[in-house]
């Protein structure tokens, strides 16, 4: 199999930094619970997609999130879509390579889904770029073949319901063919959580976290 990799963009942890919008219901403390089962499952997950080399992209102190097995490179300052330029030239510092970049927002991710992708986004070959929709019309997932398209980034507005067809724009006005990967829902409010956690294993780090958060609003309700 050719050589390929996942970026994974991540906060550490943190209350009051982590997941503010699930805030309320959640206070600071249950939301960045939420947040640090979400990038544990995710990078379970990264860990196990076949012949993938993982590289994360970590603003913070890793502080007990298990990083093992990944290349960790630091965040750039300055907002999202330039961190997210930035996360692809250090990831991309020689020829291109197929890099799939996913945040933790979408632990419901699967070692197969993750597959399809970067097969997906190899077959469509280097003048291709795979961008993957969330349900509130932004995205959960950029697959590109080198850092220099990801330059267009920092011109797109971030966190916003037409962020998606910005980005799908802007990538085809570089002159990349943009490829669709599956719609997924990302964890941003409450609500969210709860749809997000129903659709992983009983016995994930999230499933379990929401479901004993649900239990302590319940009992101080």
């Amino acid at each position: 199999m050719s050589p390929r990799q996942i970026l994974v963009i991540t906060k550490a942890p943190v209350p009051g930094r982590s997941k503010t919008r699930l805030a309320p219901p959640c206070s600071p403390e249950q939301a960045a619970a939420i947040a640090a089962a979400a990038v544990g499952d995710t990078l379970d997950v990264v860990r196990s997609v076949p012949d993938a080399r993982v590289v994360v992209a970590l603003d913070g102190d890793p502080g007990l999130l298990d990083l093992s097995g990944c290349v960790v490179v630091p965040q750039a300052q300055g907002d999202l879509g330039t961190r997210l330029a930035a996360a692809f030239s250090a990831a991309l510092p020689g020829g291109p390579l197929p890099t799939l970049l996913i945040g933790m927002d979408t632990p419901q991710v699967s070692p197969a889904l993750l597959d399809r992708c970067l097969e997906h986004l190899a077959t469509a070959g280097p003048g291709a770029a795979a961008l993957g929709p969330s349900t509130d019309g932004g995205w959960w997932a950029l697959g590109l073949h080198s850092a220099e398209p990801a330059q267009v980034l920092p011109r797109v507005p971030m966190s916003r319901a037409d962020t998606g067809s910005r980005t799908r724009a802007a990538l085809e006005d570089a002159g990349l063919t943009v490829t669709d990967l599956p719609t997924l829902t990302d964890i941003d409010e409450f609500p969210q959580a709860l749809a997000v956690a129903a659709r992983c294993p009983p016995t994930s780090r999230i499933a379990r976290t929401v479901s004993g958060i649900v239990d302590e609003l319940e009992r101080a309700a």
